[in-house]
């Protein structure tokens, strides 16, 4: 243990403890702005400075050690002096139009500069305009930009792609996207965790929700919702929610509220998807056809946009299954529509995922029959549905408890966990060992698949399964440098699996880059917790035991793997990557 003094108060900590840490164990707050522990420990943005007694410069408190004996002063007449210099020197760089930015409350530049009592800028301002595609899922504003290389970090340490990268140098040294590359021509998975991990408003998604309250509008069409199941674990946490009372059925009512026609589960689709990519695993299993490669599954988009850049020749592994995102709209422009006696033209159908990812995968087309156009016509984060239920001035403790509308309101505990990591696979097992047995396993049979935590196991989880004299090999990864790490070690016959689960963010879904953001906290464990609880309390826990699914195939697919099941439910991945998609 290591004793010091913090503002007069003695203290004991543990050898190796930062500064920063020290303070914050007792209660001491010190702010900071580039921090991020064990990803961003750099010290750039200076906010976080204290004074040493009997040293004359200021250090930083966020990389330097406690050590004994040290006497620290964190709100020195120096410190806030300092602070505030520094503070102002990076608002003069900043667009402070914050009544206009998506992160205006949520800021820790903005929370900042209101506890240090900034209300004037001293320097004239000087701030960056550099070109954007605006159309792009992802938005960069450079004036907001603050260089605290967070993006950056986060990339590369965690996601392995390199996609942002420092240029220029001295006071004119700033954040682009790195070789010189345009975001499109950029390998982005689109994942979104340098969003979540920006500590302003220079990283945000591309708001749709113009485009829903247009369709909302208009008389001619007819508005259908979908709900992913990571939303429901955390759409709370911006509007005072407790976990118990943000219930999917309170998200369903806030979009009636709003004008929605249709709302809709997709943990019905994940149950849809369960079959599909179920069915279809066993088939390439006992065909022989995964004895050198695993088959992958494509609930992600941000997995699957990074295995099509980065590994394009394991991509005829690939699971064919589209998304519950892209099945649940291919099932509304077709068999919904046909229910409501509409074409699907007049279907305007709605996405609310915790995925930037699923913007770009909304461009996936569908051809059925006579028409040609879109599974999904738009997608709006977790943020954006919160924004839009504020906008509504719907009050959250107002809302109801209601079910989805018929025919595919049914679902499933094997649905609801799609969201955490392991949750795919744990729903495919179980439904698998049915298809192959007749019968049905323990419902936690395959609780070996869960994940504790992002950094245990280099973040992957491996599990082998024994169906009588079937052995089945399985691996769970979520972080896409962790899927690069595994992935290399499958080319290398390190590792060998029959099936794998992978998800782009940390966590799963419940880690998405369009969840709510909470500045330096890692939250999707215990958001899958929650989806895990759902799970253990459903009714029912089979995909295959959904009888709305039941229903879906006997009135329309006629069975998982069909003819018209791989029409509108599967997608050819090799032909994408071919055209570039």
């Amino acid at each position: 243990m290591v004793n010091l003094t913090i503002d007069g108060k003695q203290i004991s900590v543990q050898e190796n403890t930062t500064i920063m840490e020290a303070a914050a164990q007792n209660g001491i707050p010190v702010p900071k702005l580039c921090y991020l522990k064990g990803i961003n420990e750099i010290a750039a943005c200076r906010v976080c400075v204290v004074e040493l007694e009997g040293k004359e410069k200021l250090i930083t408190s966020c990389n330097n050690v406690a050590e004994e004996g040290m006497v620290i002063y964190t709100n020195s007449p120096k410190v806030r002096k300092h602070r505030r210099n520094t503070v102002e020197l990076i608002l003069s760089q900043h667009d402070c139009l914050c009544v206009t930015c998506p992160r205006s409350g949520n800021c820790s530049l903005q929370k900042v500069a209101n506890d240090l009592d900034i209300l004037e800028i001293p320097f004239r301002q000087e701030l960056e305009h550099q070109p954007w595609n605006r159309n792009f899922p992802l938005i960069r504003n450079s004036a907001k930009c603050i260089k605290c290389m967070r993006c950056i970090q986060v990339c590369d340490k965690v996601q392995g792609l390199h996609i942002w990268d420092l240029e220029g140098t001295g006071s004119r040294t700033t954040v682009n996207v790195s070789g010189r590359n345009t975001i499109e021509e950029s390998a982005c998975s689109l994942c979104g965790q340098c969003i979540t991990h920006c500590p302003v408003g220079a990283l945000t998604e591309r708001s749709d929700t113009g485009k829903v309250w247009k369709a909302i509008a208009d008389p001619d069409k007819i508005v259908v919702a979908q709900v992913a199941p990571a939303v429901r674990a955390a759409w709370g946490e911006y509007l005072g929610l407790a976990p118990e009372d943000a219930t999917i059925g309170k998200i369903l009512d806030s979009l009636k509220r709003m004008g929605v026609d249709y709302v809709f589960d997709t943990c019905f689709s994940a149950d849809l998807t369960i079959m599909e990519e179920g069915t279809e695993f066993v088939k390439r299993f006992t065909s022989g056809e995964l004895k050198e490669r695993p088959m992958f599954t494509s609930c992600c988009p941000g997995w699957v946009r990074f295995i099509k850049s980065q590994f394009p020749h394991l991509v005829k592994y690939l699971s064919t299954a589209k998304s519950p995102q892209q099945m649940f709209g291919a099932v509304m422009k077709t068999y919904f529509a046909q229910k409501l006696g509409v074409s699907p033209e007049k279907i305007y159908t709605v996405s609310v995922m915790p995925c930037v990812a699923k913007k770009a995968e909304r461009e996936m087309e569908l051809f059925y029959e006579e028409y040609a156009g879109h599974d999904v016509d738009a997608v709006i984060t977790t943020r954006e549905l919160v924004r839009m239920i504020r906008s509504a001035h719907i009050s959250p403790d107002t809302l109801k408890d209601i079910e989805s509308d018929r025919p595919m309101q049914e679902g499933t505990g094997a649905g609801v966990i799609f969201g955490a990591t392991g949750g795919v696979m744990e729903a495919a097992l179980r439904s698998a060992y049915f298809l192959i047995k007749k019968e049905n396993p323990p419902v936690d049979a395959f609780k070996a698949v869960r994940a504790q935590g992002f950094n245990e196991n280099n973040g992957v989880q491996e599990a082998t399964f024994q169906v009588d004299d079937i052995t089945v090999r399985t691996a769970v990864v979520s972080g896409l440098g962790n899927t690069r790490a595994l992935l290399n070690k499958i080319e290398k016959g390190e590792v060998q699996y029959d099936f794998v689960e992978v998800m782009a963010c940390p966590g799963g879904c419940v880690g998405g880059g369009g969840q709510p953001i909470h500045d330096g906290e890692e939250l999707a464990f215990e958001r899958g917790k929650n989806l895990y609880y759902l799970d253990e309390n459903a009714n029912l826990r089979y995909s295959h035991e959904n009888p709305d699914i039941d229903l879906l195939y006997k009135e329309f697919f006629g069975e998982p793997n069909g003819h018209k099941a791989h029409m509108l439910l599967h997608s050819d991945h090799l032909d994408d990557l071919a055209n570039g998609r």
